[in-house]
């Protein structure tokens, strides 16, 4: 489980594998300077709720993982949430989708290797 630090202030826990697609999104955002909205699900421990932080170019983000190793990264995931990142409500999780293969959507590569 890995930790999302914002500000200083606000830590919440992620799946190592999710904080590391989250990092390439957050990252790439606020790299063209771009300011939005991340919420996520409390745990059931505080709650049950949800937060809501306003990410921009001047905070300090930190990504503490458990793992030693980086998760092999889903370039449609990156993608799914890209485009939350990118919407009025702003940056929130969803289901990871199935990888794209060889730069692929799943859909192309299937017809591909029908064809063969």
């Amino acid at each position: 489980m890995g930790k999302f630090i914002y500000d200083g202030l606000v830590k919440v826990d992620f799946g190592d594998r999710l904080l590391a697609h989250l990092q390439l999104v957050i990252g790439a955002k606020i790299r063209r300077g771009e300011s939005f909205h991340f919420t996520w699900k409390d745990d059931e421990s505080i709650g049950n709720g949800r937060t809501t932080v306003w990410i921009h170019p001047r905070v300090s983000v930190v990504y503490t993982f458990y793992g030693s190793k980086a998760p092999v990264i889903n370039r449609a995931w990156v993608d799914a949430l890209m485009s939350t990142a990118n919407s009025p409500t702003g940056l929130y999780a969803v289901p990871e989708p199935p990888a794209h293969e060889n730069g692929k959507t799943p859909e192309v590569t299937r017809k591909l290797h029908e064809a063969h």
